[in-house]
């Protein structure tokens, strides 16, 4: 969806590159497959201070798995080999992977290469179904034993409607079926974070008042995922 890559500010054309075509090229199997392009021509600087890297997703993923087929090595490691080979995790004090709401194989990458995973879903029975399934994935991952489990570092309500009774007692269940990973704040759907999106921003970039609440909640989460991560 590259979603991440739009409100970062990544212009698309139709001879856009991005992470799909380095994974490709990262494996040698499909070596009829490799483009011309490498990891520093594809990374993008955003953000006021040029503090955040990003390498942009597209379409392309969404044949990941298709791509992957007939290969004979870990189809799951792919990533994770990437990553080691780029040695990325040496140059950053964090790698966010922004994955999509599948449980493919391409997620099944994102978690085998990852050291926490944080859940984001809606208050509702097909959220609950969704993360039971999510879990039985976190479950074959162990299973496998081609690499560590990731750390389930807090679940997030997101789109949350707190009009509605029914919200409040389906998010009452989940929580109770959760046990005692980190429940985060509730993100509703605020104007503020609307405008943000809209505009290709960060809540960070505005200094009114109005935006200080969201601020406070996006600050309180990355610090108790870099608390868990110590």
């Amino acid at each position: 969806q590259a979603n991440l890559s739009l409100l970062l500010g990544y212009e698309f054309d139709q001879q856009s590159f991005n992470i799909h075509h380095l994974l490709i090229n990262s494996v040698k199997e499909l070596k009829p497959l490799h483009t011309a392009i490498s990891l520093p021509e594809l990374i993008e600087t955003c953000g006021e201070d040029k503090a955040i890297d990003y390498i942009p997703a597209g379409q392309e993923l969404s044949g990941f798995e298709l791509s992957m087929s007939a290969i004979s090595a870990p189809r799951q490691l792919i990533l994770n080999r990437f990553l080691a080979q780029s040695h990325l995790k040496e140059h950053y004090d964090y790698i966010v992977i922004d994955g999509p709401p599948t449980l493919g194989l391409l997620v099944v990458n994102i978690l085998c290469a990852s050291d926490g995973v944080i859940i984001p879903f809606q208050p509702d029975q097909f959220s609950r179904k969704g993360l039971e399934h999510f879990h039985q994935v976190l479950d074959d991952v162990a299973d496998m034993g081609i690499s560590k489990v990731p750390k389930v570092l807090g679940y997030i309500p997101n789109l949350v409607d707190n009009r509605r009774k029914q919200v409040h007692k389906d998010f009452d269940v989940i929580k109770n079926e959760l046990g005692s990973v980190p429940m985060h704040e509730s993100f509703a759907n605020k104007v503020q974070l609307v405008r943000a999106c809209a505009q290709n921003k960060s809540v960070f970039d505005y200094k009114a008042k109005e935006f200080l609440p969201i601020q406070e909640q996006f600050l309180n989460l990355a610090q108790s995922v870099g608390e868990q991560l110590l």
